[in-house]
C-alpha cells in the first residue's frame, strides 16, 4: 500500500509548519505544506544551516552545462546508501511511471562498476557515437532513453576496473557527452554508499533532488542515514523515501509477512524529516520481469502518486530558485 506524502499533507512530523515566513528555501520546500497545495507565497528568507562548511561544498565546483543538443529540465538522483536495496529498480520504476503519465524521461546509469539498468529494460543494443557525442539507447515499449557503461562494453558480463578518479569522469561524460536530447526528467541511478559517483553526481550536476531508497533492516536504516547526511551537508534537496521490500503478500491466503522485520519508513521520516513517498513489497512478479528485461510492463500500487508529488515539489523549487534570482539581480 503507497504511502505517499504520509505525515507531509497533513502536517505531521513536519518542523515546518505551511508558507510561514523565513523558512521556506529550495532546499527544505517538501516539508512545507503550501509546496503542494499551491499556497506558498513565495516570500521567504534562507533558514540557518548548522554547517557552515556545506555552503562552500556547494560552491566549490561548479555544475556542469548541458550539451549543446539537450534540453533536460529536471534531474532526480536515485540513492540508497547501501546496497540490495533495489535502487535500480526504484530508478527504473520511477522513469516508466513518468513516462506513462506523459513526461519524456531517460535514465543515466552512473553505477558504473555495476550497472543493472540494461538488463532490466532489456536493452541489448551497444551505444552508437558519432562526432557530436554519444547516443543512448531506447527501451523498447515506453522509448526511454537509457546511458549505461554496459552499453560500450564489448560483453555485459566484462568487469570495470577503474579507480575513483575514472568513474567520476565517466559519470560526467554520460551528462555532458550523451546526446539527450528533450526531456522532462533525467533519473540517476547512483551507486551505493557516498563515494566518488554520488559525490559527483550532486556537485557536477543540476541536480533538482534525490530519492533515498531503503529496506526495513536496522543496518540498511542506519547506512541510509549517511545518505541522506552527505545530501544536506551538500545542499542536495532529499524528494523522499522510499521503504522497498517492505513485505510480501502470501499468494494463497493473502497474508503481509514481514520477512526482513517491521516496517522502518515511518520512523526514519521522522527522525530525518523528510516524506515518506511509498511503501512497496517485496514482489517476485517484478524480480522475473527485470530477469526478462520487461521492467516496463510491471506497475506497481501508488506510483502515480509519487509523480504527482515529484512533479509539484520541483515546480515549486523552480519558482523558488527564480525568485532567489530575481532578489538578487535586484
Amino acid at each position: 500500500m503507497s504511502e505517499v506524502g504520509t505525515g507531509h499533507r497533513t502536517g505531521e512530523n513536519r518542523k515546518l509548519e505551511a508558507g510561514s515566513p523565513g523558512t521556506c528555501t529550495s532546499e527544505n520546500c517538501s516539508s512545507c505544506q503550501a509546496a503542494t497545495d499551491g499556497t506558498c507565497p513565495l516570500e521567504h528568507g534562507r533558514a540557518q544551516d548548522d554547517n557552515a562548511h556545506s555552503d562552500k561544498a556547494k560552491s566549490a565546483i561548479e555544475k556542469l552545462p548541458q550539451g549543446q543538443f539537450n534540453n533536460v529540465r529536471h534531474v532526480v538522483a536515485v540513492m540508497s546508501g547501501k546496497g540490495g536495496v533495489g535502487k535500480s529498480s526504484v530508478t527504473a520504476l520511477l522513469a516508466t511511471a513518468f513516462a506513462r503519465q506523459g513526461y519524456s524521461t531517460g535514465v543515466l546509469d552512473a553505477d558504473i562498476t555495476g550497472p543493472s539498468i540494461p538488463k532490466m529494460f532489456g536493452i541489448k543494443k551497444h551505444a552508437d557515437s558519432f562526432e557530436f557525442g554519444l547516443l543512448p539507447v531506447q527501451s523498447e515499449t515506453l522509448k526511454i532513453p537509457v546511458m549505461s557503461i554496459n552499453l560500450l562494453l564489448p560483453h555485459e558480463d566484462d568487469p570495470v576496473i577503474w579507480r575513483g578518479p575514472i568513474i567520476a569522469n565517466v559519470v560526467k561524460q554520460f551528462w555532458t557527452d550523451v546526446i539527450w536530447g528533450d526531456l522532462d526528467f533525467l533519473f540517476v541511478d547512483l551507486p551505493p554508499g557516498t563515494g566518488d559517483a554520488p559525490l559527483t553526481v550532486m556537485q557536477s550536476l543540476p541536480l533538482d533532488g534525490i530519492v533515498i531508497v531503503s529496506s526495513p533492516q536496522d543496518l540498511a536504516v542506519m547506512v541510509v542515514k549517511k545518505a541522506i547526511k552527505m545530501a544536506r551537508i551538500l545542499k542536495t534537496h532529499v524528494l523522499g523515501l522510499v521503504e522497498n521490500m517492505s513485505h510480501v503478500v502470501c499468494p494463497h491466503c493473502g497474508c503481509k509477512h514481514e520477512v526482513f522485520g517491521a516496517s522502518k519508513g515511518q520512523a526514519v521520516v521522522e527522525a530525518t524529516d523528510i516524506p515518506l513517498l511509498a511503501t512497496l513489497p517485496l514482489d517476485p512478479k517484478l524480480s522475473e520481469l527485470c530477469d526478462e528485461g520487461r521492467i516496463e510492463d510491471y506497475t506497481p500500487e501508488g506510483f502515480d502518486g509519487i509523480v504527482d508529488f515529484i512533479v509539484k515539489i520541483v515546480d515549486h523549487m523552480e519558482k523558488l530558485k527564480a525568485k532567489e534570482a530575481e532578489a538578487q539581480v535586484q
